[in-house]
């Protein structure tokens, strides 16, 4: 077996563990304001290991990313001057700065496009908290856009079923290799 099947199976395995719930939530709020792991990485696996439960892993995955968001904002309002230089470290400080250009011009829509597109969303709500924007249309934007991506990545699994089971599993390691082509070739381009 490939690296990304093994760890498909894995996940998979997993995502039917009793505590699966409040890890998702975890890695949910995580993931908004500093961790790297995309909540979708849970979701996916989870709703297909339980479908019933599908709609429930949505919504706790979107509450959880929004809550994590807001620590984000807050953290982005008070404690910018802290987290700056991790954010050099990791080199996100060229896209934190073009994010600051689009809340300039789009306020609303960008946190929107960034919480529903695969876009490091963390970068959104902190810039979101340094530049000042109004926390309604924050939480409001936040919570529409990751709705609309959980639920999405949520239906979609539960509508495909078994079947979506066995081809991600079949894909999985052409999709896992291509990712990471894409992720170099874009850094490669972007840098």
């Amino acid at each position: 077996m490939s690296l990304f099947s093994t760890l498909y199976l894995r996940v998979l395995q997993w995502s039917r563990h009793k505590y699966a719930s409040y890890w998702l939530a975890l890695v949910s709020f995580t993931e908004s304001s500093c961790f790297l792991v995309p909540p979708d990485v849970m979701l996916a696996p989870m709703t297909l290991a339980k479908p019933e439960k599908a709609w429930f892993y949505a919504a706790l995955t979107t509450i959880s990313s929004v809550l994590g968001g807001l620590l984000g904002y807050f953290i982005g309002m008070y404690a910018f001057q802290s987290i700056e230089p991790w954010i050099v470290d990791l080199g996100y400080m060229h896209a934190y700065q073009q994010v600051e250009i689009w809340f300039e011009q789009w306020g609303f829509w960008a946190i929107f496009i960034a919480g529903f597109t695969p876009v490091p969303y963390k970068i959104f709500t902190i810039a979101s908290g340094v530049a000042g924007m109004a926390l309604l249309p924050f939480v409001v934007g936040s919570t529409i856009a990751r709705g609309l991506r959980f639920f999405l990545v949520a239906g979609l699994m539960y509508w495909g079923g078994e079947r979506l089971e066995k081809q991600l599993l079949a894909w999985i390691d052409r999709i896992g290799y291509a990712v990471i082509a894409l992720l170099i070739a874009g850094y490669f381009i972007y840098a």
